[in-house]
């Protein structure tokens, strides 16, 4: 049970940075850009995530790199950001509550995604 807090703490410290990437991303791509909640969503995860995960799997995890599972990570976790980017755009939220709703999201959902199924058996 150590273990899982131990990553978890770490994880977390990885997630502030990715926060920030997210974040800044997301708001250039909406306000600047004038792109929609959903697609500004999406494209700032990913640049966040591609970030994340290679960190996440060299300090957090501990575990090989893997293309299968940085796709099947990216896939499952950017399916989770356009669907909240969307019910933003549905609801009409401000982008700072959409992205806020993610990024806790992504910090509960993405740990307990990364260690149980992604990097689970990947793990010394």
């Amino acid at each position: 049970m150590k273990a899982i807090w131990k990553s978890f703490l770490s994880y977390s410290l990885v997630g502030l940075a990715n926060t920030l990437i997210h974040w800044q991303i997301f708001f250039v791509l909406r306000v600047a850009v004038g792109l929609n909640q959903a697609t500004s969503n999406f494209t700032a995860f990913c640049v966040a995530a591609s970030f994340s995960f290679y960190v996440n799997a060299l300090y957090t995890f501990e575990a090989k790199l893997s293309v299968t599972s940085y796709v099947f990570f990216l896939c499952v976790m950017g399916v989770l950001s356009f669907i909240v980017g969307h019910v933003g755009d549905r609801w009409h939220l401000q982008g700072l509550l959409t992205v806020a709703a993610f990024s806790l999201l992504s910090l509960v959902f993405g740990f307990l995604f990364s260690w149980s199924v992604v990097f689970r058996g990947r793990r010394p």
